[in-house]
C-alpha cells in the first residue's frame, strides 16, 4: 500500500444523478476494465466532502481501482432544487448507481461507508435495486437506519436494564440530530461561528491532521447535509422496513471510543448480515483521517478475501496445538487482525506464548530473539497458528545500534507497528554484595536498556506516525516486592514499571497506551538460564535445578501470561499483575508495605 506521505493522482469527472443533481466523482489507481483490479467505491458522511477518504483513497490506489465521490449538495457535487425532501435515502440509492455505473459498468464495487456514507452504504447493501451492483460493504461509524428502528423498538418492547441503558447511552449520544431537526439555526450556525472554529475542534477533539481537510466548502456542506437527517431519520426510525437484509459480506469496523455511536447498537446484528466480519478499533469518530492505515489494511484483506484470494489471517488456528487465547480468541481477532506486533524475547516462555497469542488473532507478527534458531521457529509456529504474516529477527535488544538498524528496517519493510511487546530478560540471583560490576551491567543492558531502545525507537514511530498504538513492557512482580535474594532483578523490573508509568503519560496525547505485566511464578526456561551471583558453576547448576523444579511445580503457563498481555492492550491497561502471588504483593505494596520489607529478610532456601 502507498505509504501516507504521498498523493496518488487524482482523475476527476461529473456523473448526473436523480433528479439532473450533477456528482463530482474522483478515481485514483488504474482504471477497471473487464479483468482489471477490483473496484472500491468511498462514501463520506456528514459534515464531509470526499475530501475524508484521501489518506486512506491513497493507500489502497496501489492495488485498487479507488472512486470517492461528493455527495449531492456536498463539495463540488451540485444541491438539489428544493433542498427539502431532495436528500432521501431513495434519491441518494439512484446517486450511487449512477456513479456505479459510469466507474465499473461490467462488474461489481467493494462499498465503504463512513458515518452518513455508510448509512446509505447499509440502504445500498440492503434494497433490491443494488443487487448484483455490490461485492462487499465495510461500514464505519454509521448504522442502518432501519435496523436502528428495530433496535429501538426491541428495547421498547422487552426492558432489560441492559437494554434500557443501552437506549438511554445511544439517545444521549445522538444530542446533535435533535439539534439539527431544527429550522435555520443549524444553517447559521456552521455559516457562521461553527463552520470557522470546526478545523479546529476536529483537530483538538479527534487528533485530525488538517492537511487539505475539510475544505472550504465546510459551511455550505454542513448547512445541506442538515437535510439527510430531517429527510431520513424520523420517517425510517419510527417505520423501519421489515427485512432489510444485507445481500452481501459486509465488514463492521467499530470505533470503541465514538462520542456519537454505543457499540451496543451493533449487538443485535447478525441478525441483518448473516455474513458479518467485525472489527474493532480504539479511535473515535473519524477514523479515516487519524487511522489510515489499519482501516486501508482491513479494507484491503477484506476485499481479497471476497474476491477470492485467501484473506491473511483467515485461517484456523493448527487443530494439533492447544490455542492461547481460547475463548477471548473472537474479541482479539476483531482487534487485532491485520495488525503488526513485534515481540522481543520470541524464542521461548512468555515471548513465544505472546507472539502465538497475537497470531491467533490474526496479527502479522515480528518474531525478535538474538537465538535466531528460536525466533524461527517462533515465526513458523506464528504462521501455522494464523498470523496473517510472520518474520523472524535475530536481534541482541541489549545492542543499541543492532537495535537501531532492525527498527528502521522493519519499518522499511512492513510499516510502524501497531503493538511492541518489549519482553526480552534475563535472571539474576544473589546478595548485592556478590553482584560484580559486570554482573549488573549485564542485566541492566537487557532487562532495561533493551525495553528503553524498544520504547525509544518504535514509540518515536508510532508517535510521527500519528495513528496511535500500543507499547507492553513485561516488568515483574520483583517490581514491587523487595527481596535480599534478587537485588539486581528486583531493581531492573522496578525501574521498567516507573518507565512504563512515565511513558503511559508522556504518549497519552498521541493515542498511544503502555502497559507494564508484571508475571509472578511462570514456568518458563528462564529458571534454567539464571545466574546466581557469588557461587562456584556446581552451586550454579544446582541452584538453578532447584529454581526450576519449584516453578515447575507453581506450573503457571506462560500461555496465561500471554492472554494477559492480548488483554491488557485490549482494555489499555496500565499494570497487570499476572499469578495470585503478583496480585498479592501488588495489593501488600500498597497497603502494607512494612510486611513486603518483613518478608524481603526471609533468606530463601538454597
Amino acid at each position: 500500500m502507498r505509504g501516507g506521505a504521498e498523493r496518488a493522482p487524482v482523475r476527476e469527472r461529473f456523473v448526473t444523478g436523480a433528479g439532473g443533481v450533477r456528482l463530482c466523482v474522483a478515481e485514483r489507481g488504474a482504471a477497471a476494465p473487464p479483468g482489471g483490479p477490483p473496484t472500491i467505491v468511498l462514501v463520506h458522511g456528514y459534515p464531509d466532502s470526499k475530501e475524508v477518504w484521501s489518506s486512506v483513497a491513497d493507500r489502497l490506489s496501489d492495488r485498487f481501482h479507488v472512486v470517492s465521490y461528493d455527495v449531492r449538495g456536498h463539495g463540488r457535487s451540485t444541491a438539489p432544487d428544493p433542498l427539502r425532501g431532495g436528500f432521501t435515502l431513495e434519491k441518494l440509492t439512484e446517486d450511487f448507481l449512477a456513479v456505479v455505473d459510469a466507474v465499473s459498468p461490467d462488474r461489481p464495487v467493494h462499498l465503504v461507508g463512513h458515518d452518513w456514507g455508510s448509512v446509505q452504504g447499509w440502504e445500498f447493501a440492503t434494497v433490491t435495486a443494488a443487487e448484483g451492483r455490490i461485492a462487499s460493504f465495510t461500514s464505519i461509524s454509521g448504522p442502518s437506519l432501519d435496523h436502528f428502528g428495530h433496535w429501538i423498538a426491541r428495547r421498547l418492547r422487552r426492558p432489560t436494564p441492559r437494554r434500557a441503558g443501552q437506549l438511554l447511552g445511544q439517545l444521549t449520544k445522538s444530542w446533535y440530530v435533535y439539534a439539527l431537526h431544527t429550522p435555520v439555526l443549524p444553517e447559521a450556525a456552521w455559516r457562521g461561528p461553527l463552520g470557522r472554529q470546526w478545523p479546529k475542534l476536529l483537530a483538538r477533539a479527534e487528533k485530525v491532521p488538517s492537511d487539505g481537510y475539510p475544505t472550504t466548502s465546510l459551511p455550505q456542506d454542513a448547512a445541506h447535509g442538515a437535510w439527510l437527517y430531517r429527510d431520513n431519520v424520523r420517517r425510517r426510525l419510527s417505520r423501519p422496513r421489515p427485512d432489510p437484509v444485507a445481500h452481501v459480506p459486509v465488514l463492521l469496523v467499530t470505533p470503541t471510543r465514538d462520542a456519537f455511536l454505543s457499540e451496543g447498537l451493533y449487538d443485535d446484528l447478525e441478525r441483518w448480515a448473516p455474513r458479518l466480519t467485525r472489527r474493532t478499533l480504539p479511535a473515535k469518530h473519524w477514523v479515516p483521517r487519524s487511522r489510515p492505515d489499519q482501516l486501508a489494511r482491513w479494507i484491503t484483506d477484506f476485499v481479497a478475501g471476497t474476491e477470492g484470494a485467501p484473506a491473511p489471517g483467515d485461517g484456523d488456528p493448527d487443530p494439533a496445538r492447544k490455542t492461547v487465547l481460547g475463548r477471548g480468541l473472537p474479541a482479539a481477532r476483531e482487534r487485532f487482525a491485520g495488525q503488526l506486533v513485534v515481540v522481543t524475547g520470541a524464542a521461548s516462555g512468555i515471548g513465544r506464548a505472546t507472539a502465538l497469542a497475537f497470531a491467533e488473532a490474526g496479527a502479522r507478527v515480528v518474531a525478535v530473539d538474538r537465538d535466531a534458531e528460536g525466533a524461527a521457529s517462533t515465526a513458523a509456529a506464528a504462521l501455522r497458528a494464523g498470523a496473517a504474516d510472520a518474520w523472524p529477527e535475530a536481534v541482541d535488544v541489549a545492542d543499541a545500534e543492532a537495535m537501531e538498524k532492525f527498527a528502521a528496517r522493519s519499518a522499511d519493510l512492513r510499516g510502524v507497528p501497531d503493538v511492541v511487546v518489549n519482553n526480552a530478560g534475563i535472571g539474576l540471583a544473589g546478595p548485592f554484595l556478590d553482584t560484580t560490576v559486570e554482573d549488573w551491567k549485564q542485566v541492566l543492558d537487557v532487562n532495561l536498556w533493551g525495553v528503553i531502545h524498544g520504547c525509544r525507537l518504535f514509540g518515536r514511530q508510532m508517535a510521527e506516525r500519528g495513528q496511535g498504538g500500543h507499547i507492553v513492557n513485561t516488568a515483574s512482580a520483583a517490581a514491587f516486592q523487595p527481596s535480599r535474594a534478587l537485588p539486581a532483578y528486583s531493581t531492573s523490573k522496578a525501574a521498567v514499571l516507573m518507565l512504563s508509568e512515565c511513558l503511559r503519560a508522556e504518549l497519552a496525547p498521541h493515542g498511544i497506551g503502555v502497559s507494564a505485566i508484571c508475571p509472578g511464578l511462570v514456568n518458563t526456561a528462564i529458571t534454567g538460564s539464571a545466574r546466581h551471583a557469588g557461587v562456584s558453576e556446581e552451586e550454579q547448576e544446582r541452584r538453578r535445578a532447584m529454581s526450576a523444579k519449584l516453578y515447575s511445580l507453581r506450573n503457571y503457563p506462560p500461555e496465561k501470561v500471554a492472554r494477559a498481555v492480548v488483554r491488557a492492550v485490549r482494555r489499555d491497561t496500565a499494570v497487570v499483575p499476572v499469578t495470585p502471588e503478583a496480585r498479592g504483593a501488588r495489593l501488600l505494596s500498597r497497603m502494607s508495605p512494612g510486611a513486603l520489607r518483613a518478608l524481603a529478610r526471609v533468606d530463601p532456601p538454597m
